[in-house]
């Protein structure tokens, strides 16, 4: 929160107007696409018995739902991390390290499945037109 309000006192020391938006990615842990994650993985430098070991963590995983003596099938589960493990905070943030890579306009401030983007500008016309497209970029990294 220190860096936020550093960005903030800074901007208006500078005389430039800001914008802030704050993303909450909810269901973020359950969106989380294995196949994305492991090759993310592998380009940060987790390889061999490592990254071996986080793919038998996370692929042919099963779950099913039992309400009372009600049963139903197993499903295999393809993307989403174990939310209350000690690994699931780590491995989203690997997965969502590079999301400031989409836009150098932009100012991101990453707490877990919470992200903060910033922008400022001299003229509040182009603040709106900076972050109406820089948005969008965060848009196609999201989607």
């Amino acid at each position: 929160m220190a860096e936020i309000a550093d960005n903030l006192r800074n901007a208006i020391d500078d005389y430039l107007y800001s914008c802030g938006v704050f993303l909450d990615f909810s269901k973020a842990f359950d969106t989380v696409n294995h196949t994305i994650l492991l090759k993310k993985m592998e380009r940060y430098g987790i390889l061999g018995i490592p990254l071996e070991f986080f793919a038998s963590y996370l692929t042919n995983r099963q779950q099913y739902v039992q309400m009372g003596n009600t049963v139903s099938s197993q499903q295999t589960i393809t993307c989403g991390i174990l939310q209350g493990s000690s690994l699931g905070p780590v491995l989203f943030l690997i997965y969502i390290n590079d999301l400031p890579n989409c836009s150098s306009a932009l100012t991101f401030r990453i707490f877990a499945d919470n992200t903060n983007v910033f922008a400022s500008a001299r003229d509040l016309k182009v603040l709106e037109k900076i972050v109406n497209s820089e948005l969008k970029k965060v848009k196609i990294w999201c989607v």
